[in-house]
């Protein structure tokens, strides 16, 4: 598919552009518990009915996965049926066996409603780009989505992850300072959005700091080493929330300097979880022309989380 063939992004006539994420499905070979993270997507997608779904990493079980071909199909099925577009970015399991993240990328972007973009060349990773979301009625952009490879393991010997690089984030700014010069004397910047897989260090900073609301189920995994990304977020003022994974047992939000730090809610069984914490998928709505977003859960029991349990700062 040529980029010219690809989905258009719009609001809808409404004023809606609501994003189903999905992350942490960890997918490996079709067995019962790949079964019912696809029966969920697909029960999430019914109910939902997004315009557009995002996984944030770690889509497949990499080093079990002995398919990744015919892993992708099953996993991007429930949407290519549906037909609505979706977008990744790669987790630290994605390409544990024995297809590179580029290989995964050129699999993922066979498929007919695939966003995925490798991103500029030379700059750190696979997975780093922008999608625009539009007006309902004009090419006008209205909402900028950023996609960030947060990459997987440090080679420094300091924790346990990498960290977004500074190539990324000058990337990042760069970008930034475009939709500036494209969206014009407006009141305020562009509506955006930022997705990866690990979260950053400010997310255990607003876990600490700032009123939470959800669940901290584990310690936030996150690099030791702060790179920067969050800094930049606020110098450019763009990103009004970002979204990310990795962490199976957290769903928790966080503002920080006018900033919401978001996990979404583990769908995949494969993986690690916790007893009474149900899989689902976060949800996130974006109104045209206002600088907020909606945000709530839907759980594998068909219930919707949107009033969860308020958890007060545990620091200052």
């Amino acid at each position: 598919m040529t980029l010219r063939e690809r989905p258009v992004l719009r609001f809808r006539a409404d004023g809606t552009f609501t994003i189903a994420q999905f992350t942490d499905v960890h997918w490996s070979n079709g067995g019962l518990e790949d079964a019912r993270s696809l029966d969920l997507m697909e029960r999430i997608l019914d109910a939902e009915a997004p315009d557009l779904v995002v996984l944030t990493g770690d889509i497949l079980e990499g080093s079990l996965a002995s398919d990744p071909s015919q892993a992708y199909r099953s996993v991007f099925g429930p949407m290519e049926r549906r037909g609505v577009p979706w977008a990744a970015v790669f987790g630290n399991h994605d390409d544990e066996g024995a297809s590179s993240r580029a290989e995964l990328l050129a699999l993922q972007q066979s498929h007919r409603l695939c966003l995925t973009e490798a991103g500029p060349p030379g700059v750190t990773g696979v997975s780093n780009y922008v999608l625009r979301v539009l007006s309902p009625k004009t090419d006008r952009i209205q909402a900028a989505l950023y996609f960030l490879d947060s990459n997987a393991y440090n080679s420094l010997g300091v924790g346990d992850y990498a960290w977004i690089a500074h190539d990324q984030i000058a990337w990042y700014l760069k970008a930034a300072q475009g939709f500036r010069r494209e969206w014009g004397e407006q009141p305020q910047r562009i509506p955006a959005l930022a997705f990866f897989h690990i979260p950053i260090p400010e997310y255990q900073e607003a876990w600490e700091r700032s009123v939470c609301k959800g669940s901290r189920n584990e310690p936030v995994c996150g690099p030791l080493l702060n790179s920067g990304l969050f800094a930049a977020l606020l110098e450019a003022g763009d990103v009004m929330g970002t979204f990310v994974g990795h962490d199976h047992v957290n769903d928790f939000e966080g503002e920080l300097f006018g900033v919401r730090l978001c996990y979404g809610r583990a769908t995949g069984y494969a993986p690690y979880g916790q007893e009474g914490f149900r899989r689902g998928a976060r949800l996130v709505r974006l109104l045209e022309g206002v600088r907020r977003f909606e945000t709530w859960l839907r759980l594998d029991d068909g219930s919707l989380v949107d009033e969860p349990e308020v958890h007060e700062p545990e620091g200052l």
